[in-house]
């Protein structure tokens, strides 16, 4: 036998004489319980990088905003919030969907989060479908086709805010 074989041959007895089967497959088990958690965890969905700034770029209240690049709704601003407050009388949703924009003004990436705001009915005015890198509805948090007024007291959506959490891939 060479040296490896040695060498692994009295690591391998080391962790035989200290492990139980029963700790080897409790290890595993909360390996993979922990892997499976994974696609749990928020994700950049879109990422924006438009050369040249579309008319509305900086109007909050518009579309092309570049904020609004992975958005689904009626922007609150135009409905008596604005990007970073729901409307009065309308509750922010706890759980939210983010997406990488790019300002190409000031050539940075920024993470952003969409929060429905809930209560009342449908705000009706400003509605945006921008959807850059969305996914397929069977993986959800990847995709903002679906009602995310979980965790409010009232279930109704009314319009959505689009929060800067920081800069991307900082």
């Amino acid at each position: 036998m060479t040296k490896i074989d040695d060498r692994l041959e009295g690591l391998m007895r080391s962790i035989a004489n200290t492990t139980s089967r029963r700790s080897f497959l409790g290890r595993t088990a909360t390996l993979l319980v922990g892997a499976a958690g994974l696609p749990l965890l928020p994700i950049s969905r879109a990422k924006g990088g438009q050369s040249a700034s579309p008319e509305g770029y900086n109007d909050p209240s518009s579309c092309n905003y570049w904020r609004h690049c992975a958005i689904d709704g009626y922007l609150c601003d135009c409905c008596g919030g604005s990007q970073d407050a729901c409307p009065p009388g309308t509750e922010m949703s706890n759980v939210t969907w983010i997406g990488t924009c790019h300002n190409s003004e000031e050539d940075m990436d920024y993470v952003i989060a969409y929060n429905d705001c809930c209560g009342h009915g449908a705000c009706g005015r400003c509605a945006c479908t921008r959807n850059e890198g969305e996914k397929p509805l069977y993986t959800a948090p990847k995709n903002n086709d679906i009602l995310w007024c979980f965790g409010t007291t009232d279930k109704n959506y009314n319009c959505t805010v689009a929060r800067v959490l920081g800069v991307a891939g900082v």
